[in-house]
Order: structure tokens, then sequence, then C-alpha cells
């Protein structure tokens, strides 16, 4: 089948939002946008990842989907614009699609609205409960750029924006559009933060994936965004979206299967896609979640499909936060952005935590401070309640500009 290049790139991150600043950060593994909230857990300090800059703000015609989730997502849609508007001037507003994954979508608004009728007994004038609605992501974008392709969400919790990357090759590859605006986004809110919390699963101080010492995962908000679309014979785009693998252990409501049944079909499956063995990933960028049965799962997952010398690896969520239905994009955009670079060797993302292997669990070369490599193929995982989960190989085009 024909490739798919990913052209643009569109982000909003508790690291930044343009690239030379979060892959700075990344690359140091700068913990700083890690802020601590005593406003959500009742009577509890969490730490989370926060977007702590301005946003943009949501234009007056569009002022029915004023929430600050879908001001994250306008924030990663300004960087991409320029190359939607020229799509829409080559082949049409209807050649045009959007895929967005997301899990709290405009929730925040609600508990806001929700906490003023408290106090007034009415909601206030301006609130709507279709910002709480899934497909409110995408339609957002779809009014935002007048576009009138296919257009729905995916939420699929934590794997929600990692699964959109197949959505979008599928109508790529059935001619149904010519560029698909894939990503997601998601926004601090009480609701998931006091349901992991009510789950024994939220970290008592700053996450620690992998660790023996590891008790539960911070909680971040964030966007990016992505324009995909076929690879032409002559494209100068630099990465390609290059396997991808999907699987639905639907093991437990919550919990995974303890031997990683439905992360190892995913990753095997995103291999066999991408045409490559295991030996040919340059680096994992795992999900990494610091909950116990996560990083348990996961490390046997890697164990059974890379054997004894696996890639390094490291969670990114320290630096983030977990940030939930965007987690899937925006661990994407970070590969893109080390593939995208001139220079092949890149600085990988380090692993944030404090060394202290745990016994029960098949170790792995995660990576250390100012560790680099080259960088050709790159692997993101992303493993969701109910076993819903995906694994994303992104690759350096061997036509990219950088050649």
């Amino acid at each position: 089948m024909t490739k798919i290049a990913i052209s643009h790139l569109g982000l909003c991150t508790p690291l930044g939002k343009t690239a030379e600043t979060l892959l700075s950060r990344l690359s140091k593994g700068d913990t700083g946008s890690m802020k601590t909230r005593t406003d959500i857990i009742p009577d509890a300090a969490t730490l989370v990842g926060e977007v702590s800059f301005d946003l943009p703000v949501i234009p007056e015609h569009l002022a029915r989907f004023d929430c600050r989730n879908n001001r994250l997502l306008l924030c990663a849609a300004e960087q991409i614009a320029p190359r939607v508007v020229q799509a829409i001037a080559d082949w049409g507003p209807q050649r045009v699609a959007v895929v967005i994954g997301t899990s709290t979508s405009g929730i925040g608004a609600g508990e806001d609205a929700l906490k003023i009728r408290s106090q007034t007994g009415a909601f206030p004038e301006q609130y709507l409960y279709s910002q709480q609605e899934l497909g409110n992501t995408s339609d957002f974008l779809r009014h935002y750029f007048n576009i009138s392709g296919p257009c729905y969400t995916v939420s699929t919790a934590c794997s929600s924006s990692a699964k959109v990357f197949a959505s979008a090759r599928r109508l790529l590859h059935a001619d149904l559009c010519d560029l698909v605006i894939v990503g997601g986004g998601d926004s601090l809110c009480k609701l998931t933060l006091n349901g992991f919390s009510s789950l024994e699963s939220v970290s008592k101080g700053q996450c620690n994936p992998f660790s023996a010492n590891r008790d539960g995962i911070n909680i971040g908000e964030g966007a990016a965004l992505f324009t995909l679309e076929r690879l032409t014979a002559d494209d100068t785009h630099s990465v390609i979206l290059a396997g991808i693998g999907e699987s639905s252990d639907a093991h437990h409501i919550s919990a995974p299967h303890p031997e990683g049944r439905g992360a190892i079909a995913a990753i095997q499956s995103a291999l066999e896609d991408a045409g490559l063995t295991a030996a040919d990933i340059d680096y994992i960028n795992l999900h990494g979640t610091a909950t116990k049965k996560n990083d348990a799962m996961e490390s046997r997952a890697i164990k059974q499909v890379f054997g004894s010398a696996p890639p390094p690896c490291s969670s990114t969520k320290p630096i983030t936060g977990h940030t939930l239905g965007a987690a899937g994009a925006i661990e994407a955009a970070f590969c893109y952005l080390l593939l995208s670079q001139e220079s092949s060797r890149q600085t990988l993302p380090p692993q944030i935590w404090d060394e202290v292997q745990d016994p029960q669990d098949p170790p792995l070369p995660l990576v250390s401070q100012g560790q680099s490599a080259e960088v050709n193929f790159l692997m993101s995982n992303s493993f969701a309640f109910g076993g819903s989960n995906a694994s994303l190989i992104l690759a350096r085009n061997p036509r990219g500009k950088d050649k």
C-alpha cells in the first residue's frame, strides 16, 4: 500500500509549543513543567503536567466551542493551518478529514459550570453541555478549518490519539480524502484525577516508572496535531508513518493482562506492518505510567518481543505527566521531532527515575542522561483501559530533505 507521510506537526504541551523548545527540554529530561496543585483532589496535593503559557482565544463565531480542551487544540491547529489551507485550495474542503483522540473533551468546563450552579442555582449562560461530548473536539476543528471531509473522534482512554493514526491511514488508503488532520487533546480536570485517585493510582510525588518504588501516575494535559498524506515518489517530508499495530485483549476493565498479551500483539503487529524486525527499532517511547501493573506488564512485553537486547527506551511521563487521551499523539510527536532533525544521531529522552530496578520485573535498557543513538525507526506504545492497545512505528524518510 502507499506509504503515508507525516507532513506537519502542531504542538501544545507542558514542555512548550515550538519544536525547538520541546526538543531541548525533552533531551534534558526537564521536569520543570510539573506543578503541584491542591485544588483538584480534596485534601491532597498532586503533581500534574500543566500547560502554563497563554492559550489562543477561540474565534467569536465559534464561541460555542470555547473550553480549555479546544483552546489546547487551537494552539496546535494554528501551527498546521498553512498546510491545511493549501490542501483545501488544492483538493477542496471535502477531501480534508479530521480524526481526533480524547478522553476528557470539555469535562473541565462542565465541572466549572456545575460549581456555579451549586452556588447560584443556575448554569452560567455561556455553558453548553455539547462541549463535554467526545465528538466536540473533532467537530471544533472541522468548523475551525471549514472542511467537510470525514470527521470523528476516537476515545479508547489512553490509546485514543495513537489509534487515530490507524483510522487516518484507512481513510487515505480508501481514497476518501487526500489529507487527514490527526492527533489528540486532553485537559486537566477533577473527574479524571479523582477517578485515578479512587483507584489508588495517583503518585504521592514525582512518578517513578519501572522503579521498585513506583506508586502511581502524574496526570498531564496538552495537544498535538499532525497532517497525514500519501507519500509521493519525490516527497521530501522527513518522517513516514511506517507501521501500526492494534489489539484488544479485554482482560479487565482497568488492569492490563499481567503477561502483556495485548501489548505483545500490538507491538508484533506494528513490526509486521512496517516490514521490520525487532532489531531494527532504535528507540522505544514506553507507555510507562509508573503504576505497578502497567510497568510490570510492559517490561514483560518488551522482553518477549525484543529478547535479551531491546533498544534504548524510556517513559517521558515524568516530564509531561500522563496526558491520557492525548498521550499517544504527544509521544508520537516526540518521536517525530527526533526523526525530523538534520542529523540521524540524536540525544534520546532520558528516563527520569530513582534507578532502583524492580527485581520482580525484567530489566529494560532505560535511557541515561545525555545518551544518544542513531535514530531511523522509532516505536511509541500506548496501552489503555480494557486492553485497547496501539503501537506506532515512525521512520526517517530516506528521500527526506536531510538526505
